[in-house]
């Protein structure tokens, strides 16, 4: 017997990814109910081979759903979330809302696994930032093996981060670029994006870096070890999907390029493409629509001492957003945490 699961913001690029990968991964669901905004309502998504009609989010009853995955943002979150725990569903959110507040678990199932069982705080569990999410997959075997101090990351993030609106933005306006009075000017980014990067994500904060920076750093210490130090530059490149990142890490204890790369083969969730040769690398193209988070580029830093770059590359829909969410509820289940269904 398998459980009922609903997925709120089942119309949106999150929320339909989900669906897709429950559908994939064969979760072990009875029934799955898309919830989407009024707005929404009726509007057809697929799951596996079926299609599902959504419902109102604004009037479902969470009372006897075992797990709501949400990717409806903050704001919607910050009404439903709680209304669907007190109804006793497990909430697996994918916006910021929760990920600071110490009593709810911020979890990357691949890193942190035992922090699920604080679920029973307030029945919450936030997912990471997509960004943080790939960049700690792939960190955490290496700290297990050398304990990092310090990690400075620069990203290159696909404009599907930023939802529809923005891939439709860069679509609309590379193709307006090429016809003379169909100039598309920048809306849901600061500048144009098309043929351009963008350093600027998130607002900017007092100290002159953005959230989406701040992010990564709160987010890493809360996953990994508060001890480590972090410092991001997050940018904004012409991709559709699929976040980049070039990473330069700072251990406490030696640890040689070709040791890392023996531990990353091992390492959950890893896939190491890592070939010194033209295309032996992997680029955004390569990882869309899988699991796994790539690395390559390994070698050691002599400018520092113990020190390594890698170049990680991820579907930030997947394991960014959609697949964590799902392994979330998968790692419940292996860890006997969910009631059993009925």
């Amino acid at each position: 017997m398998g459980y009922k699961v609903a997925v709120a913001g089942a119309t949106g690029n999150v929320g339909r990814e989900m669906l897709n990968i429950l559908s994939e991964r064969e979760f072990p669901a009875d029934e799955v109910i898309a919830l989407a905004s009024r707005k929404s309502l009726g509007t057809e998504v697929s799951y596996g081979d079926t299609t599902l009609k959504t419902k109102d989010l604004d009037t479902y009853d969470f009372k006897g759903t075992d797990i709501a995955l949400f990717a409806i943002g903050s704001g919607p979150t910050k009404e439903y979330g709680p209304k669907a725990a007190k109804a006793g569903a497990v909430v697996i959110d994918n916006s910021s809302l929760y990920r600071y507040e110490p009593d709810i678990p911020l979890i990357v199932p691949e890193v942190n696994p035992d922090a699920v069982e604080m679920f029973r705080n307030r029945n919450i569990i936030a997912n990471p930032n997509c960004s943080t999410a790939q960049m700690v997959v792939a960190l955490k075997p290496l700290h297990d093996r050398a304990r990092i101090r310090r990690v400075v990351v620069a990203t290159y993030q696909s404009v599907s981060g930023a939802g529809k609106e923005g891939m439709d933005e860069l679509w609309n306006q590379t193709k307006g670029l090429y016809v003379p009075g169909r100039e598309v000017a920048p809306k849901k980014f600061q500048k144009q994006i098309a043929f351009n990067v963008i350093p600027h994500i998130d607002v900017f904060l007092d100290d002159g870096a953005t959230k989406e920076e701040w992010k990564m750093v709160v987010e890493t210490k809360k996953i990994v070890d508060p001890k480590i130090k972090v410092h991001a530059t997050c940018v904004r490149v012409p991709v559709f999907v699929g976040h980049s990142e070039a990473i330069n890490i700072e251990f406490e204890e030696p640890l040689s390029a070709d040791e890392a790369r023996e531990i990353l083969r091992e390492a959950p969730g890893v896939m190491v493409l890592d070939k010194r040769e033209a295309g032996g690398y992997a680029t955004p193209l390569d990882c869309v629509g899988e699991y796994a988070t790539y690395v390559s580029r390994i070698r050691e830093d002599p400018t520092i001492d113990n020190g390594l770059s890698i170049w990680v590359v991820s579907d930030n829909l997947r394991k960014g957003a959609a697949l964590n969410a799902v392994q979330i509820a998968e790692s419940m289940l292996e860890q006997n945490l969910l009631k059993t269904a009925a």
